[in-house]
């Protein structure tokens, strides 16, 4: 199978959807591997590593248009659609919920899209999701401290206190990935952490984890407005399969956060679970509403390439083999967990949650097969 890797275009997006390592798995497999010229070079890839493994350079439309499958890592913006044509495999981030005109382009270029984040176990954990929502996580913990300097906006507070001085106080909406890397950031810097979650058994293995040093909260109004208006920094964490989740924190329960404090909200590329976010960039990250300090990039795993591009490809790379050795329809026959990942078929919308997005029935991938 011709495998594309194209270069990243949103952004500030240095990772790249192929480490050189993978490159060489696939060619040694008798696959041909396109890789846009300059790539991999946010992530310390210069276009020889690729070259040296076998991998053909080539134009951004070349890389696009003449290969079978496209590999990459966040969602194509709309002139790179332009590029597909009939039939070819898109595997990438996709987050249709959020975004119902990619979803009709894609369905207009008539491709397979595969979504990693939609990807799925049969005991309920996304594998291609999990790296990046770890990376996620800890810096969402990492940049919300930051922000809380007085520099960047912030009320000025440090969150682990110092002796005398009380700790600040930080609230992650979910126990998933992202809530419990958020949590051991925020909790090796001192401070005092709230986690809200409706799993029960989740929320007893993270107050276990911790032995207790937190407090673990059944996610609730009440509990969710408690926390909240009482946080230096809150940080949404919640991830519904393909869906946009719930609005947990109202722009009211916002206006009633103190001066100065912080909202991350990983949830962002989704549609986000705080009413007050919404999508911004790497180069100009935070806004301010109520006088709380914003922070909505929507990639934030790119500000780490190299880290997020090796943790991605170790996860991608078995599905990608997969596709190449077996066709796209082949491969989700046989394992359920990828056909979990797909979004849009040939025209059609499979995926329930962005078919809400795009406000249009979903067909059942079953019966497309």
């Amino acid at each position: 199978m011709r495998i594309g890797v194209p270069r990243e275009s949103k952004d500030r997006e240095f990772r790249v959807g192929m480490v050189p390592d993978g490159v060489r798995a696939l060619v040694k497999a008798g696959h041909e591997v396109w890789v846009e010229a300059g790539a991999g070079v946010g992530s310390g890839f210069p276009d020889d590593t690729y070259q040296q493994v076998g991998a053909r350079l080539a134009s951004a439309e070349q890389t696009w248009s003449e290969p079978d499958l496209v590999v990459k890592v966040k969602e194509p913006n709309a002139d790179e659609v332009q590029f597909l044509r009939a039939g070819q495999i898109l595997f990438t981030y996709l987050h249709l919920a959020a975004a119902p005109e990619l979803t009709a382009a894609l369905q207009a270029a008539d491709v397979y899209a595969i979504a990693y984040e939609t990807v799925r176990n049969r005991d309920g954990s996304f594998p291609i999701l999990a790296p990046m929502s770890e990376v996620a996580g800890r810096l969402a913990a990492q940049v919300g401290a930051n922000l809380l300097q007085k520099e960047n906006g912030g009320k000025g507070l440090l969150l682990g206190g110092v002796p005398g001085v009380a700790r600040g106080r930080v609230t992650i909406l979910g126990a998933g990935t992202v809530g419990i890397n958020a949590l051991r950031v925020a909790h090796a810097l001192g401070a005092e952490v709230d986690v809200l979650d409706t799993n029960l058994p989740r929320l007893s293995y993270v107050y276990d984890l911790f032995r207790g040093e937190l407090n673990t909260l059944y996610s609730n109004p009440a509990n969710i407005e408690r926390s909240v208006v009482t946080s230096d920094l809150v940080i949404g964490a919640v991830y519904v399969q393909g869906r946009r989740p719930p609005t947990l924190v109202s722009r009211e329960l916002v206006a009633r956060m103190e001066a100065g404090s912080v909202v991350v909200d990983v949830a962002v590329d989704q549609g986000g679970c705080i009413e007050t976010i919404h999508p911004t960039t790497h180069s100009d990250p935070t806004y301010i509403v109520e006088d709380v300090v914003h922070y909505g990039v929507a990639n934030m795993p790119g500000a780490v390439p190299r880290t997020s591009t090796f943790a991605l490809t170790n996860t991608t790379l078995p599905y990608v083999q997969q596709i190449a050795e077996q066709g796209i329809v082949a491969a989700v026959q046989a394992d359920p967990a990828l056909g979990e990942g797909a979004n849009v078929w040939r025209g059609e919308v499979v995926c329930e949650g962005a078919a809400e997005g795009a406000g249009i029935p979903a067909r059942s991938l079953a019966d497309l097969l």
